[in-house]
């Protein structure tokens, strides 16, 4: 690892940082102690820019390109963006359609769960014209069918690999093209 840029960070296959690097955990650091790195990353991770600054904290994260590309959302350096749980609300979903299988007999339960849908015990059929392109619609017992789906957030995270990401607190100091 010689001869890195100050604030070059690094895939590291070790879970520790080597002399002269830190892990990118977003830890705080002293300015006084590191006044190149901080003249270079300044605040943008977080620190008080006073005395203190933070290190970018990429555990649980990938790192992302700050800007914009073409058709891609904006953004800033520094910024956290993503999550690693989401709860899908109806209007996520794509439209869809579920086949519904029924018979003209009775009903003889209240749940469907593991039986065909029956006809309500008021009579009335769920529809008519089997086969016809535009069936017309009937009623269905209430009983019948219910909400679906238990409204907790799924895992929302592509396949990885964990490494040790760290970042060069000295070294080349970079000069701007």
């Amino acid at each position: 690892m010689s001869n890195p840029f100050i604030g070059e960070i690094r895939m590291f296959g070790g879970n520790f940082a080597p002399y002269q690097w830190a892990l990118c955990n977003g830890q705080i650091m002293s300015i006084a102690q590191n006044q190149a790195l901080f003249s270079l990353i300044g605040t943008i991770y977080g620190g008080d820019g006073i005395q203190t600054f933070a290190l970018p904290n990429l555990q649980g994260r990938l790192a992302l390109g700050y800007g914009q590309g073409p058709g891609l959302s904006n953004y800033d350096l520094g910024q956290a963006a993503g999550s690693e749980t989401v709860t899908l609300l109806i209007s996520d979903m794509p439209g869809h359609y579920h086949s519904l299988v029924a018979t003209t007999t009775a009903a003889d339960q209240t749940s469907a769960t593991g039986h065909l849908t029956g006809k309500p015990a008021n009579g009335a059929i769920m529809y008519v014209n089997p086969g016809s392109p535009s069936p017309t619609l009937g009623d269905l017992n209430v009983l019948s069918c219910g909400n679906a789906g238990g409204n907790q957030p799924h895992e929302n995270l592509m396949p990885a690999q964990c490494v040790t990401y760290i970042i060069s607190l000295s070294g080349i100091f970079p000069s701007r093209n």
